[in-house]
């Protein structure tokens, strides 16, 4: 994470090719309507400092979230899964029963609780134990596609899609093929249009589903020398042969159907342009959103490189894009040489601007309590009670709240305490990079020693620890930033009435704050 003097000069950097001095008017420039939606970076394997792929992002959901590892688990002959959404979706469904594998692989993922009135839990995806990692991103459809949605509509939705990915793909590919094949047999359930973006330690994958119930979709390879934002997902141009050609994979309709409705045509000469066809049409192919434009965070990646995993980090936490709407953060630390269980998922409990990166094995096998299911945020909470199943969990401390109270008294006064909060989290989180040789090594001798649980449960221990290192690291910055702002502010009375925001300016560290002109 840059100080914040480096912020505010990108900021007046953006606001100059924006045309706009303001904070408020950069984010006019640069962003369409507000939007609640996950992003995503790849960077390819021979653009990182280590020969990894990584992938980095966050989920935007107004939701509860949670840390989960889904061990492998075994299925009978003729189980199926429900899939879809329900009548109380914003584009109303019904839910199907489709089959399921006989086995499904072991994955981490940050569940959450509501969006779009889908049924929870909902996923955007994680790591797997082959190392298939998975981001979900918004991509909004063009209007007559989602006017064109059958009510009720049917098939997996994104989370389903999201979640099948983890359980069964073995390689990016492999999850593009698998998610092609779902929606060509049993459609797919939307709330306006979606993507994927999949990556293993080879490659990665864009893969976008669209709007209106005609079974579109396609997926665009992304090579070792390549870097992509998805803020949206988008894909531009797609060859005539896409189905013949390695890079690129799609719904047997993909060109014609934009043909018969008069959208393409291929007498024009015109490459058939994904996004210009079926994207929406008010907004281009790399419009970013919030404080940025994709184009520029693509171009930041590429001169970053080699790009290391605590710089994919420091993206992932910039303040132009983690504030209050980011549930959480991750960074897949993707590589092909270690141990299987030795893969890495860095996780943020809520925004990373004020929450620290813990790594999580894929060979962990729980997550301590503080990082569970609690009852801040999660779906109607607010009109019913506690089951008691759940009452020693949620008397723990919750991780999410902790750095939620974080962001929100730093965010209050970014230039006073954002600088201080960023540097004992990149401390913290330096200190846990250096020691993962130490902690892959004695895992993996364990393991050639064919001690697997005592590895497993070493590297349990090892990430439960850590975990709970960080929580106390954020209730000591709370406490600290707390007491100066009582005794040096006082806590501001709210001026309005009403507590929840519907749109508009959510908690950012700098939202409201002109690059030019320093706070007094």
């Amino acid at each position: 994470m840059r100080p914040m003097e480096e912020i505010l000069e990108g900021w007046r950097r953006l606001g100059r090719i924006a045309g706009v001095t303001s904070c408020a008017a950069v984010l006019a420039a640069v962003q369409g309507d507000p939007a609640l939606a996950s992003y995503g970076f790849y960077v390819g394997k021979n653009l990182t400092e280590d020969g990894s792929v990584l992938l980095g992002g966050t989920g935007e959901e107004v939701s509860g979230h949670w840390l989960e590892i889904v061990p492998r688990r075994q299925h009978p002959e003729g189980a199926t899964i429900e899939v879809g959404v329900t009548e109380r979706a914003t584009m109303p469904g019904e839910l199907i029963e489709i089959p399921q594998v006989a086995e499904t692989y072991k994955y981490i993922t940050m569940n959450y609780s509501d969006y779009e009135g889908f049924p929870a839990p909902l996923t955007n995806g994680g790591m797997n134990e082959h190392q298939v990692a998975a981001r979900d991103i918004w991509s909004p459809s063009r209007d007559e596609l989602v006017e064109m949605t059958p009510e009720p509509q049917r098939g997996p939705q994104y989370s389903d899609l999201s979640r099948i990915a983890m359980e069964r793909a073995k390689t990016a590919r492999e999850a593009v093929e698998i998610l092609g094949r779902l929606i060509d047999e049993y459609g797919y359930s939307t709330y306006g249009g979606n993507s994927h973006l999949f990556a293993d330690p080879n490659e990665g994958w864009v893969f976008i589903n669209f709007a209106g119930g005609k079974g579109l979709w396609v997926a665009e390879r992304l090579g070792p020398d390549e870097v992509r934002v998805s803020y949206p997902g988008y894909i531009g141009e797609v060859p005539e042969n896409y189905r013949e050609n390695p890079d690129f994979m799609g719904s047997e309709n993909l060109i014609s159907f934009a043909v018969e409705q008069g959208w393409y045509d291929p007498d024009s000469g015109e490459p058939f342009n994904v996004h210009e066809v079926y994207g929406a049409q008010e907004r281009p192919m790399k419009s970013g959103a919030k404080y940025f434009a994709t184009e520029k965070i693509e171009e930041e990646l590429r001169e970053m490189a080699p790009v290391s995993v605590d710089e994919m980090m420091a993206m992932v936490r910039d303040p132009r894009i983690a504030d209050d709407e980011a549930g959480y953060g991750q960074v897949a630390h993707l590589r092909s040489d270690i141990h299987p269980e030795l893969a890495i998922l860095w996780v943020a409990p809520t925004g990373s601007i004020t929450a620290p990166f813990i790594p999580w094995h894929i060979g962990a096998t729980h997550v301590p309590p503080e990082f569970g299911k609690h009852r801040y945020l999660y779906k109607d909470a607010a009109s019913t009670f506690l089951n008691p199943d759940y009452q020693e969990q949620e008397a723990a401390q919750f991780a999410g709240r902790v750095f939620k109270r974080l962001m929100y008294y730093t965010c209050t006064r970014p230039e006073l305490f954002l600088p201080e909060v960023t540097a004992a989290l990149e401390a913290f989180e330096g200190s846990l990079r250096s020691e993962q040789p130490e902690v892959e090594e004695t895992a993996r001798v364990l393991f050639e020693a064919d001690k697997p649980e005592l590895a497993r449960d070493y590297l349990t221990f090892y990430s439960n620890t850590k975990a709970l290192d960080g929580l106390r690291l954020g209730l000591d910055l709370v406490a600290g930033i707390e007491a100066r702002t009582k005794v040096l502010f006082g806590i501001r009375d709210p001026q309005g009435e009403e507590i929840n925001s519907t749109g508009g300016e959510t908690v950012n560290c700098l939202v409201g704050h002109d690059p030019d002109q320093p706070e007094s």
